[in-house]
């Protein structure tokens, strides 16, 4: 039986001379998939909203390789025109494309505000259909055949597959609007297939993070009851599927939703917790 040369594991996930954007990327889940593809190889760029929370990121992830600070505030058209230039003037293409930056909102029914959505599906949907566009011509750049194409990674959430109960609380805009971002993931698939450029969203559970360590404190027993598995992620399980989609051996997955979430999102018996 012949052996198939492609199946050198050291090649299949490598990203050595890939460059990569990732979007928030100076904490939580942005942080853990950059350095994963640091570590993987590729040169990585991550944006933040404070600039100085964005360097001391870049200056931390350095241990791993290289990463290069550009803040940016994705919330506006002017930070995200702004963020796309200053990236087309350091690089003349770019592999790989992480949409993770976005916000959250929590609050009972009755006090949910209108303006929550306004502001959600703007910076969580707008935002990553705005600066995938903005950036196609240099990922188009970067997709160099039909086995390497670019890579564009949405990451939205479990919560736009299944309405969260175990919070206590409503995130009725949150749901709303990564739902919305596995939508986009699918429509952006149709689009950028056909120019050579992958497409698909990572919806995480739970992963510790600034973003959950009040929750965490809070509810961490019935986050893990409500999770298959029976605990949260770890940060090497959000690199990991973050890797696998950006190298060769996610080349042809294409307009995927991938749940990371430890069977949370198909979990049928959720534990309900009353607010508090």
């Amino acid at each position: 039986m012949s052996t198939d040369s492609s199946l050198d594991i050291q090649r299949l996930f490598s990203l050595e001379g890939k460059v990569a954007l990732v979007t928030g990327g100076s904490r939580g889940i942005g942080y853990m998939i950059s350095q994963g593809l640091l570590q993987a190889g590729a040169r990585v760029y991550i944006t933040a909203r404070k600039a100085e929370a964005c360097q001391q990121a870049a200056e931390a992830l350095g241990q791993y390789g290289q990463c290069i600070a550009i803040p940016a505030d994705l919330a506006n058209p002017e930070g995200r025109r702004e963020l796309c230039d200053r990236l087309g003037k350091l690089e003349p293409r770019l592999h790989i494309l992480v949409n993770n930056a976005g916000a959250a909102w929590a609050d009972t029914y009755e006090a949910y505000p209108d303006s929550a959505f306004d502001k959600l599906m703007s910076i969580n949907v707008t935002a990553v259909f705005s600066l995938t566009r903005a950036l196609t011509p240099l990922l188009e750049a970067a997709a160099s055949d039909q086995d390497d194409p670019a890579r564009v990674v949405n990451i939205g959430s479990m919560d736009g597959l299944h309405i969260p109960t175990v919070t206590g609380v409503g995130t009725y805009a949150y749901t709303a609007s990564k739902a919305a971002v596995h939508q986009l993931t699918r429509h952006l698939a149709v689009e950028l297939g056909p120019r050579q450029i992958t497409v698909n969203a990572i919806a995480p559970g739970f992963f510790p993070s600034k973003m959950t360590d009040n929750l965490f404190e809070k509810r961490l027993a019935d986050i893990e009851k409500n999770s298959l598995l029976g605990r949260v992620g770890k940060s090497e399980e959000m690199a990991g599927i973050a890797i696998y989609l950006c190298s060769r051996a996610g080349a042809y997955t294409h307009g995927a939703v991938i749940p990371v979430d430890g069977g949370t999102s198909i979990n049928h018996r959720h534990v309900v917790v009353s607010n508090d």
